[in-house]
C-alpha cells in the first residue's frame, strides 16, 4: 500500500463510527476468533451457526498448527494424480463422476492455479497470515481461552522411501524460496521409530519439521466459545440464516439488526456472500477422521505425505484423518473413503487397533481456486466475509480473526489482508 492510500484510508476512518453490534455466522474457530477480537476491540457480538459450535470442519479434523508448512492447494503435483486416479474411490485425491456444472467449473479454475508461478505467487500471500499464526493463539490463551495448545515435539513426516520424501523436501525449498523459513531435520526409519514406536517398519526414512504444535479441535472450538459468552457474547446455535438484508448503515439478520456482519460459514460463504459481490467460488475439499486406540500412542502428530494420511493424538486416542474429496457439502459420509485410510493406515502403523474405530466423520473443508482465503469487506460496508481458508482453517483462524476485527472495528485494512480480498 502506498503511503498517499494509507494516509487516504486513515483520513476515512476518522470519520466513520465503529460498528458496535456484530453479528458473526458461524461458530467455527474462524468465526468464532473473529467474534473474540471484535470483543478485544470493544464490541458487542452475537454468533449464529446453523447446527452449533465446532459443528462443521472444526470439528474432526486434525488439529495440525502448522503455518511454516501451510501452503496453497492448487499445486503443480495435484495434476500427476491424472484424472482416471482422481476417479477411484480410493484415492487421496477424490472426484465423483458429476454433471454439476458449478462443480465443473470450480475444476476448472482449480486446475489453472496449479502451475509453479501461481503457487508461487499464492504462497507469497499466504506468508503474511502464516506470520503470527501461533502466537494470536497464544494470544486468546493469555486473554481468557482456558484450552490450550501443544507442542509438537516434533512434528513427523514418514515415508516408505526416501525416493518418496524428496517430494516434500522440494516443497519446502519452494517455500524458502518464497520468503518462508521451515525448520527442519532428515532421520532414518529406526531413528523415527525410536520416538515414535506406533510406525512401522515400512518407514525408511522421516522428515522431523520443528516448532509445529497442535490441538484437539472441538475442545479447543469450544473453549473460544466459552471465552466470548464469558465476556458477554451471545451464541445461537440451531440458526439457518438464509438472508442478510441490508438497511441503512448497517445489516438485518433474523428480524435484528447489527451495525456489521461477518459471513464465516465455511463451505457453504457463497450462499449469503455472492449478493455482496463476493464471486470467488468456494467448494467443499472433504475431509474424513475416525479414532483408534493405539499401544503406543504418538508424542505428536504424525502424517504420510505420500499417502496422505494424518495421525493426532486426542486424548488417549489416536485421530486418523486425510484425502480430499471434491463433492457437495451436503452429500453423506462414503465408507470407501473410510476404508481407504483405514487401508493404508494398517501398513504404516503398528499396535492401531483400526478394526475399532470410533468417531467416523466427515468434514467440507472451504476451498478457493486459487488456495486463498477470502478475507475482509465485500461491496456493502457494513458486510463482511472470512473463509476459504481449505485446509489450514485451524491454523490460521485466530490470526484470521485478529486481522478481520482490526479492519471492521478500525475501518483500516491491514496489510496481510490486501491480497486475500474477497472482491478479487
Amino acid at each position: 500500500m502506498s503511503p498517499q492510500h494509507r494516509t487516504a484510508q486513515h483520513r476515512t476512518a476518522q470519520h466513520r463510527t465503529a460498528p458496535q453490534r456484530v453479528a458473526v455466522l458461524g461458530a467455527g474457530l474462524v468465526g468464532l476468533s473473529t467474534a473474540w477480537y471484535l470483543q478485544e476491540h470493544g464490541a458487542d457480538v452475537t454468533v449464529f451457526d446453523r447446527d452449533d459450535v465446532a459443528a462443521g470442519s472444526s470439528w474432526g479434523n486434525a488439529g495440525w498448527l502448522t503455518p511454516s508448512i501451510a501452503v496453497p492447494l492448487p499445486e503443480p503435483s495435484v495434476l500427476k494424480y491424472g484424472v482416471g486416479a482422481m476417479l477411484r474411490p480410493s484415492s487421496p485425491v477424490y472426484i465423483p463422476p458429476t454433471a454439476d456444472p458449478r462443480l465443473i467449473r470450480f475444476l476448472l479454475q482449480f486446475a489453472r492455479n496449479c502451475t509453479p508461478s501461481r503457487w508461487q505467487k499464492a504462497m507469497q500471500a499466504l506468508i503474511p497470515l502464516n506470520n503470527g499464526a501461533l502466537a494470536a493463539f497464544a494470544e486468546m490463551e493469555e486473554g481468557g481461552v482456558a484450552a490450550r495448545t501443544q507442542e509438537a515435539a516434533p512434528f513427523t513426516a514418514a515415508f516408505r522411501s526416501v525416493a518418496d520424501s524428496r517430494a516434500l523436501l522440494e516443497e519446502f525449498e519452494h517455500i524458502e524460496a518464497c520468503g518462508q523459513h521451515v525448520d527442519f531435520e532428515v532421520v532414518d526409519g529406526d531413528t523415527a521409530r525410536a520416538a515414535e514406536p506406533a510406525l512401522s517398519g515400512e518407514i525408511a526414512t522421516a522428515v522431523r519439521i520443528k516448532g509445529e504444535r497442535f490441538l484437539n479441535p472441538s475442545a479447543y472450538v469450544h473453549a473460544v466459545a466459552d471465552s466470548v459468552v464469558a465476556r458477554g457474547g451471545v451464541i445461537r446455535p440451531e440458526a439457518d440464516i438464509t438472508d442478510v438484508v441490508p438497511v441503512g448503515g448497517g445489516v438485518e439478520i433474523a428480524g435484528e439488526r447489527y451495525d456489521a456482519v461477518v459471513i464465516a460459514t465455511g463451505a457453504r460463504l457463497n450462499a449469503l456472500a455472492k449478493r455482496f459481490g463476493v464471486r470467488r467460488l468456494v467448494q467443499a475439499g472433504r475431509g474424513y477422521s475416525f479414532t483408534i486406540k493405539v499401544d503406543q500412542l504418538p508424542r505428536g502428530p504424525v502424517y504420510f505425505p505420500t499417502q496422505r494420511v494424518a495421525c493426532t493424538p486426542v486424548g488417549d486416542r489416536l485421530r486418523i484423518a486425510g484425502m480430499m474429496e471434491f463433492r457437495d457439502v451436503a452429500a453423506p459420509l462414503d465408507p470407501r473413503r473410510i476404508q481407504a485410510l483405514v487401508d493404508e493406515a494398517q501398513h504404516l502403523l503398528v499396535g492401531a487397533h483400526l478394526d475399532q474405530r470410533e468417531d467416523e466423520w466427515v468434514g467440507a473443508r472451504p476451498c478457493t481456486v486459487d488456495g486463498l482465503p477470502l478475507i475482509g469487506a465485500t461491496r456493502d460496508p457494513s458486510v463482511y466475509v472470512a473463509g476459504g481458508h481449505g485446509m489450514w482453517g485451524i491454523t490460521l483462524g485466530p490470526r484470521t480473526g485478529k486481522l478481520l476485527a482490526e479492519q471492521i472495528m478500525t475501518g483500516v485494512r491491514p496489510d496481510a489482508l490486501r491480497a486475500v480480498d474477497p472482491l478479487r
